[in-house]
């Protein structure tokens, strides 16, 4: 029988109390979900701290949960974002994913100055999917072991093992390489809307109708609302699997109240139907999901 894998949706929550945000996120890994994906957004009335930070607030308070921050990708670099979600990798000990969103918001992008957008802009996601790239190929500009630390002989980089990104493209130029080494998944996994799949590559999908998932690549997670009973959700869940679909990423309508009947009824009668597991394999979220760990370009092509 195929095991479900469940994560949880962190969106709209206005806390400015760290250690509530820590709250949610432990009690989402003591039912043993998969992931947690954390919103954010550039806009004025967001009323949120930022995805990536409370991440990393996070990171060193639990043990196995993916953490999976959101990050605007039209108004900021590539260089930046691959930082910081490397060193939410490290951070995590290889648990770290990311959102990448557009933002085709008029007012957002004036906080910026640089540039006009518009919602309809047919631009925006190609636009994200070189920024992908770019994020990915600053993660390989260090080969695995490019560290040395060989206080003896004062080497602390093998400078062999370092690369060039030399990315040029139409809305990015980027040499590299970056200033953080490999994240220890490698490419710390990338999660983004099925409708998002055609332009930027991604490990997750995101669907919220069974059409959006059939025809969305990657490991596919229907978008499901928690809202009534956990029996009725348990049978809506196995009906989606019979369908194909292995993931599910559940929108509490009431926190902490529904995170709680996810985590103490709903996670037990999956359980107990043989659909969910009973501990964590203790693995990186790649391992979690039963993705591998991908090999680096620079040292497979020698260059």
């Amino acid at each position: 029988m195929t095991a479900l894998h469940l994560a949880l949706a962190l969106d709209g929550v206005d806390l400015f109390d760290p250690a509530g945000w820590v709250d949610l996120v432990q009690e989402a890994e003591r039912g043993l979900l998969d992931f947690v994906t954390i919103d954010d957004s550039l806009g004025p009335d967001a009323d949120r701290l930022d995805a990536v930070l409370v991440a990393a607030r996070v990171a060193p308070l639990t043990r196995h949960i993916g953490l999976v921050p959101t990050v605007t990708v039209t108004h900021t670099e590539p260089f930046h974002a691959a930082k910081a979600i490397a060193t939410l990798d490290y951070a995590s000990n290889g648990r770290a994913g990311w959102q990448p969103r557009v933002s085709g918001d008029p007012a957002e992008a004036a906080h910026f100055g640089r540039r006009s957008v518009t919602p309809d802009d047919p631009d925006l996601w190609a636009e994200a999917a070189d920024y992908v790239e770019v994020v990915r190929r600053l993660w390989d500009s260090w080969e695995d072991g490019a560290e040395i630390r060989d206080a003896a002989t004062g080497r602390f980089i093998d400078r062999d093992r370092l690369h060039y990104t030399d990315f040029q493209g139409r809305w990015f130029r980027v040499r590299g390489p970056s200033i953080t080494p490999r994240p220890p998944q490698g490419q710390p996994l990338v999660a983004v809307a099925a409708h998002a799949g055609a332009a930027v590559e991604a490990e997750v999908a995101f669907a919220a109708t069974p059409a959006a998932a059939a025809g969305a690549a990657g490991l596919v997670f229907a978008d499901l609302a928690v809202d009534g009973d956990p029996g009725r959700l348990a049978d809506e869940l196995l009906d989606w699997r019979a369908a194909g679909v292995r993931g599910f990423r559940l929108r509490p309508t009431a926190l902490p109240d529904d995170l709680a009947a996810i985590t103490t009824r709903l996670v037990p009668e999956l359980q107990a139907r043989g659909a969910f597991r009973r501990s964590y394999p203790n693995t990186s979220l790649r391992g979690l999901l039963g993705l591998p760990r991908p090999g680096n370009r620079y040292a497979r092509s020698g260059t």
